[in-house]
């Protein structure tokens, strides 16, 4: 069993995710907080494998929590939960180590793939927030009339195959790998594969990297 541990403010929102957590057989919500400071000591309290955090809490907030348990229980895995328009707060949340982060209105299957992924060791960083983060990214390079970033070099993607070439285009339109298998007609294990790889041989430490990438090296033109 996945042993998650909730924390959220708001005690309809803990009820909701834990309704849907309860469908899936391999996950126990083992624990449950109303803010940051309540989270960081469940965790040296209670076994997790999983802590579940909304950013805007009380008290400690979720990106100070998830530094904390960083420190203090480094092999628990922390997801954040965010609302659109709090997307900035991703860098900070990555530099915490948290391992995944998605929106409140997620569906409940990509909550649950989510919480399964980052147990096996692999980021997750919720498709729509990929796209909002690129989004974000070139309008406000284009509000500062940066000039466009130097294509890299064909080089930098020569190590790449064919078919990772591919997966990799298709990160830069905020593909989750769901859409990646139906769009190259791959099952869920190969696009993994495929997309670690292409992370892998670019130096990306996550998907929106490699996104924002793929827009600078001018890939996305006929997608």
């Amino acid at each position: 069993m996945i042993r998650v541990l909730l924390a959220d403010d708001q005690d309809l929102v803990r009820a909701g995710i834990r309704l849907v957590l309860g469908c899936a057989d391999d996950i126990d919500v083992v624990a449950q907080a109303r803010n940051g400071d309540d989270a960081i000591r469940l965790v040296t309290r209670v076994p997790v494998d999983v802590a579940l955090l909304d950013i805007r809490m009380p008290e400690a907030d979720g990106l100070s929590a998830a530094e904390r348990i960083a420190e203090l229980a480094p092999a628990v895995k922390v997801v954040m939960l965010t609302t659109f328009g709090e997307e900035e707060n991703i860098a900070r949340a990555l530099r915490a180590g948290a391992a995944g982060f998605l929106l409140k209105d997620s569906p409940p299957e990509e909550l649950i793939q989510a919480i399964r992924t980052v147990v096996r060791g692999d980021p997750v960083v919720s498709p729509r927030v990929t796209r909002h983060l690129i989004d974000r990214y070139l309008a406000a390079s284009a509000s500062r009339n940066e000039p466009a970033a130097d294509h890299p070099g064909p080089g930098r993607f020569s190590s790449l195959t064919a078919r990772e070439h591919d997966v990799f285009v298709l990160l830069g339109t905020g593909a989750s790998n769901a859409d990646i298998g139906v769009s190259l007609q791959l099952g869920a294990g190969t696009v993994k594969t495929h997309v670690s790889s292409v992370l892998a041989k670019l130096g990306c430490a996550n998907r929106v990297q490699a996104a924002i990438l793929a827009h600078d090296a001018g890939l996305l033109g006929g997608v």
